[in-house]
């Protein structure tokens, strides 16, 4: 099975589980063969969180047969600092700490606002500061000191 057509078959098992499929890889290392499975949800993830996905997913994947080599199953969280990928994804982030590139700058602050076109976070210097998204080259979900 093709890792686009397995990513398809395990989202459709995470979302039934409660959760989000944030991203999934395969990693070939000589002997050894991985499967990562990143999870995600609005409330975010606990190792119990991992470890209820990881035992369904066990038995879904034993079912389903993608792959033809053994190879061990890893299931985890995206981080807490992770990169918002899409639109979507910055639209949840609304009202939390992220940190983000342009092509000018590097700035960290809440993020207040995101209509598809124009960001707005107030810095850590309490300034709002808005700029078109078009030239966002990063921006990732931060820890605040």
């Amino acid at each position: 099975m093709k890792l686009d057509e397995l990513k398809k078959e395990l989202q459709k098992a995470v979302r039934k589980l409660g959760y989000e499929l944030y991203g999934v890889n395969y990693v070939k290392e000589k002997k050894n063969n991985l499967l990562q499975v990143i999870i995600d949800n609005d409330s975010g993830i606990t190792i119990d969180d991992c470890v209820n996905v990881s035992h369904h997913l066990s038995t879904f994947l034993d079912e389903l047969d993608p792959i033809p080599n053994e190879y061990s199953l890893e299931v985890s969280s995206p981080g807490a600092e992770r990169e918002l990928k899409d639109a979507s994804e910055i639209k949840k982030a609304v009202g939390r700490y992220v940190h983000i590139e342009t092509y000018e700058q590097k700035m960290d602050g809440e993020l207040l606002h995101f209509d598809g076109d124009t960001v707005m976070i107030n810095d850590k210097f309490n300034k709002q500061i808005s700029f078109d998204y078009i030239d966002v080259i990063m921006i990732r979900l931060a820890i605040k000191f």
